[in-house]
């Protein structure tokens, strides 16, 4: 079976999750296509795993003006789906936040996909996020095309889902799967009553290399690390209060903040103002393995998030025995478990984050290391990568044949 994965942006940084996913599927034994409707920079990509998958990718929009031919072939060539796959665009253009025009241009890269599964004989699309891809997915399905399935990460999906017509994506799809149950409870609640059982959890899993070996124990240095992005939904600005305010404790102890964003200019002046850039450091994007370093250097992951969907990040330091303290929001409270693997406060909460990160420095090395051991057991047995592929390559397979037989 050959299944095409249609992404927005491919690969990212942030995104090597999907890229595990993948890796897992192919060993289940499906022939993968990579598909993304545009293509990072290399220059952007440190890790050299990711610049390997982005010489596997085919860009869509990297076809530049046969984009449109495309569209010409499709329409000459299938009059009636084209039609209505373009009345199906504006239909939903008219009716969400973005207006036709946008719908009108994931038209012109439906065809374009169209046309390239076609040449690739791929049976299935799989989108990843059910926002942009999955509107093309969904376009292709009424060009002709395979059919498609998606995957809910939120929080992104649930902040205006009927402006992205998540209730019809549910239903044209022959399956979704969502990464955690509070997605999956989302999902369900935007989408009618009969397409309930076609909606799956498929928990995000982390790579095999976390668990080849035991790390070092959790250190004695005062250090916590955050990962993310540096937007407003993961609250650093909050994170630079509450550092300030233990550092005015006479606290000693350093934060270090891997990620890039828009925020970053913003952040390092306040940083600078509050007077504390010996404690709080913003040090850009790192690889795979500069994030594994970092994390073992850590005593703690720190993620002050207002808006998630379960972060790979947690995943990845419980796989190496390290405590998380995080926000009780969406469904990092199905991983991380109060008082036993970490430490969950209320998003937006700057008591309760100095407290827990007070709580942290406080804690003896010995307990902090018990914790991370059952944060360790606890993604070994929900996130396990062969497991969670193996899941997902079965769905496929059974999307196919049912397709098949109707």
């Amino acid at each position: 079976m050959k299944v095409a994965y249609l992404c927005t942006e491919y690969p990212l940084v942030t995104h090597t999750f999907i890229r595990r996913e993948i890796r897992g599927v192919e060993q289940s034994g499906v022939d993968v296509v990579r598909l993304t409707i545009r293509k990072p920079a290399e220059s952007d990509l440190p890790d050299p795993a990711d610049r390997e998958e982005l010489g596997k990718t085919i860009g869509v929009l990297d076809r530049g003006a046969l984009v449109l031919l495309d569209v010409a072939a499709v329409g000459l060539t299938r009059p009636g789906s084209w039609l209505r796959a373009a009345y199906r665009a504006f239909t939903y253009g008219w009716r969400s936040n973005r207006g036709p025009l946008r719908h009108f241009a994931y038209f012109a890269e439906a065809c374009s996909v169209f046309r390239i599964l076609r040449r690739t004989g791929a049976h299935h699309v799989h989108a990843h996020f059910g926002e942009n891809a999955t509107m093309v997915a969904l376009l292709v399905k009424f060009l002709g095309g395979p059919g498609y399935s998606f995957q809910v990460h939120g929080p992104g999906e649930f902040d205006a889902p009927q402006f992205i017509h998540l209730p019809e994506k549910v239903a044209e799809a022959r399956f979704v799967t969502a990464i955690t149950d509070y997605a999956r409870g989302q999902v369900l609640r935007w989408s009618a009553p009969q397409h309930w059982d076609k909606v799956h959890v498929i928990r995000c899993a982390v790579d095999e290399t976390f668990f080849a070996k035991d790390g070092p124990g959790v250190p004695d240095q005062p250090r916590f690390l955050s990962i993310g992005r540096l937007s407003r939904s993961k609250a650093l600005p909050l994170l630079i209060e509450a550092v300030a305010r233990l550092v005015q404790e006479g606290r000693k102890f350093e934060v270090i903040v891997i990620g890039s964003g828009e925020l970053r200019e913003y952040l390092e002046r306040t940083i600078a103002e509050r007077g504390i850039t010996h404690a709080l450091k913003l040090v850009g994007v790192k690889s795979g393995e500069g994030v594994k370093d970092e994390l073992l250097k850590a005593r703690v992951l720190l993620l002050p998030s207002f808006g998630e969907g379960l972060p790979v990040v947690i995943m990845e330091a419980f796989a190496l025995a390290r405590p998380v303290i995080a926000t009780q929001i969406a469904g990092i409270p199905e991983l991380v478990v109060h008082g036993c693997n970490g430490w969950l406060i209320p998003a937006g909460n700057l008591e309760r984050l100095v407290d827990a990160m007070r709580q942290a420095l406080d804690t003896p090395v010995e307990r902090l290391r018990e914790m991370g051991a059952k944060g360790r057991a606890a993604v070994h047995e929900k996130h396990d990568s062969a497991r969670e592929a193996a899941k997902l390559a079965k769905l496929f397979v059974l999307a196919r044949t049912s397709s098949q037989g109707s």
